[in-house]
């Protein structure tokens, strides 16, 4: 096993492939912050022609569109690519496809946390700017389901005496900005939105994320039978806010331009 890679990459695909038919369950959520990413569009005067819909799964092709873009949408997954709303592209493994200055607009949503190495990633997302063309990406900061994160570790560890990786790691906000201006992006910000997620049942927490292609794909993950019990244990043990389980999300959405 290569010593980068964090993620199981098959895993990935698979679990993308698994989401298809569950998708609209979490559509009205994906869309929701689909539109909390597109509303930086509205800050920039500039009009863009042909755009990349990167892991949008089917919330922000369609609204590109609706904006006059050309969109080509790109995913893990053949079949997530394909109902996305775009031209559909199979991403295989990180070696990204796409020739240079072939768009004026990248919008990567909820995807970029599943690439082993994501500068990389960037510089290739770059290279496939024309001058002038935006990257707007969101992922998922650290402190994401931190909640989720202590409460398996300590369910686990009290059942069982050991503990393994069951959310994956996620990028300090510090660093988001610094990742860009890296990869040779022009004007790099990086802000963060924390968002809190109410839910009457938390098994629901587990099946949304399931729903989404979300589930853990860390290389280093148990691949065994969850001990009995692991999960419940756990989700009770969520902060509560009225009676519901609280999960974090903090959403970093990043900017750059192509110099």
């Amino acid at each position: 096993m290569d010593a980068a890679e964090i993620f199981d990459r098959r895993a990935v695909r698979q679990h993308r492939a698994r989401a298809l038919s569950q998708i609209s369950r979490v559509r009205p959520l994906l869309d929701a912050l689909a539109e909390r990413v597109l509303d930086r569009l509205d800050d920039t005067n500039r009009r863009f022609a042909d755009a990349l819909d990167f892991g949008g799964r089917g919330s922000i092709a369609p609204r590109l569109a609706e904006r006059g873009m050309r969109v080509v949408s790109a995913d893990f997954s053949t079949g997530m690519a394909a109902i996305a709303g775009g031209l559909p592209v199979t991403l295989d493994g990180e070696a990204l496809p796409f020739a240079p200055e072939c768009f004026d607009l990248i919008v990567a949503h909820l995807s970029l946390h599943w690439i082993n190495d994501l500068p990389g990633a960037l510089i290739q997302l770059r290279r496939s700017l024309r001058p002038g063309g935006l990257l707007l990406a969101s992922l998922p900061a650290l402190g994401t389901l931190s909640g989720l994160r202590a409460s398996l570790l300590a369910a686990e560890e009290s059942l069982t005496g050991a503990v393994s990786p069951r959310v994956s790691p996620f990028p300090d906000l510090r660093d988001c900005a610094g990742l860009l201006q890296r990869a040779g992006f022009a004007l790099p910000v990086a802000d963060v939105e924390d968002i809190d997620l109410l839910y009457a049942d938390p098994l629901a927490l587990l099946h949304e994320l399931r729903a989404a292609g979300e589930t853990n794909a860390v290389m280093a993950r148990d691949k065994t039978i969850p001990p009995r019990g692991l999960f419940a244990v756990a989700l009770a043990g969520l902060e509560a806010r009225d009676g519901r389980a609280v999960a974090n999300l903090r959403l970093a959405v990043m900017t750059g331009w192509a110099s």
